[in-house]
């Protein structure tokens, strides 16, 4: 009986330590003052894509020398900001300019929350410029969009500038 008493005692005392080690919060950068550009919340149901690797882009876009630039997001936002309305608007004018090219748009979060926010939150994302680019005038049989959460980090590492790169939409062409 007295064995099980210290056992019991010594495992709740080893409980009661971990339980109480401190958890380091990383604060979000402060976006206040910048503004943003409300896009409706498309939150449709999640289209299977073709899945079309970065190395097959379309040659009529690789002939004209543009490369599609990542769109990027401030933390826990889907929101497209001011900056990347410019971005969007030149990627709809070449998606104009080629017809037969279409578009998958990745959605990617950095490593703070769990799975299933993220890919929600990816969702949302890549939902949010492909309105831009529907209203822009672009088909949206052209656009598909699909969500790969923290799952695909453009930048591995566990900082600040790491976490910023990877809240993103990708735009992945394929004829």
């Amino acid at each position: 009986m007295r064995n099980t008493l210290i056992f019991t005692t010594l495992f709740m005392v080893v409980l009661y330590i971990g339980a109480c080690s401190k958890k380091v919060a990383i604060l979000p950068e402060d976006t206040r003052g910048k503004s943003t550009v409300p896009v409706e919340n498309t939150d449709a149901k999640m289209k299977s894509p073709v899945i079309v690797t970065r190395d097959k882009t379309a040659q009529a876009v690789e002939t004209q020398d543009y490369q599609f630039r990542d769109i990027y997001f401030d933390y826990d936002r889907y929101e497209l900001k001011s900056e990347t309305i410019e971005i969007l608007s030149e990627h709809a004018r070449q998606l104009k300019e080629n017809q037969n090219v279409k578009v998958l748009i990745e959605g990617h979060c950095d490593e703070w929350g769990t799975i299933e926010y993220n890919l929600a939150l990816g969702e949302r994302r890549s939902n949010s410029v492909k309105s831009f680019l529907v209203k822009y005038g672009i088909s949206p049989d052209r656009l598909s969009t699909i969500s790969y959460g923290k799952e695909r980090p453009l930048d591995p590492e566990h900082n600040a500038s790491a976490w910023a790169k990877n809240r993103r939409a990708a735009l992945v062409t394929g004829s």
